[in-house]
């Protein structure tokens, strides 16, 4: 006989849009009945989507502790804040053994084609890290041929020719300072 499957349930709405979270919570309740799993968490998140969501952040937790072994959401816009949050979140329950169903789109990855279609999502998640990566490397190099010094800025020390100069012409440790874009003290030391 197999072990009964612990559900958690995850629930949001924005702040205009109240009416649906007790809708998804039932809709997702049912889904779990009708596959004779255990709704052990229902978890209730309401805020826009733009901020942090620390209830799903709890879920997670809950996740890494293995408290839950599946994660049910109603639609999977409600899961994520974009693209790639829902990939990153999802690849993490992946790895920690998590099912992930979202009922409306009829995703879920506790069936082969839900596993495959999990796959996929990993397989976008790396191509993006890499589109990524690559426009980061073209705009330093860009950068870097339009002349912008890129890393940590110079230090009073590797500028203290110029600060000596500089100090031989004004004598004047906040002209030098300002000019430069170090510290006064820094030009002190220097100059003494």
């Amino acid at each position: 006989m197999s072990q009964l499957k612990k559900v958690a349930i995850y629930a949001r709405v924005s702040t205009h849009d109240q009416k649906t979270l007790n809708m998804q919570i039932e809709r997702c309740s049912e889904y779990a009945q009708s596959r004779g799993w255990e709704v052990v968490q229902t978890i209730q998140e309401v805020g826009p989507g733009a901020k942090q969501r620390p209830q799903r952040a709890e879920l997670i937790k809950l996740c890494r502790k293995r408290q839950v072994d599946i994660v049910i959401v109603w639609k999977i816009d409600r899961w994520g804040r974009s693209v790639p949050d829902v990939v990153t979140s999802l690849q993490e329950l992946q790895e920690l053994g998590i099912q992930f169903v979202s009922i409306t789109e009829a995703l879920d990855f506790t069936t082969a084609t839900g596993r495959a279609m999990s796959g996929l999502l990993a397989v976008f998640a790396e191509f993006e890290r890499e589109m990524i990566r690559e426009r980061v490397k073209a705009g330093v190099h860009q950068a870097r041929l339009n002349g912008k010094r890129l890393g940590r800025p110079p230090s009073a020390k590797d500028q203290s020719a110029e600060i000596k100069k500089l100090w031989s012409k004004y004598k004047n440790v906040s002209l030098i300072s300002t000019q430069l874009g170090i510290s006064r003290r820094s030009v002190s030391r220097i100059v003494k």
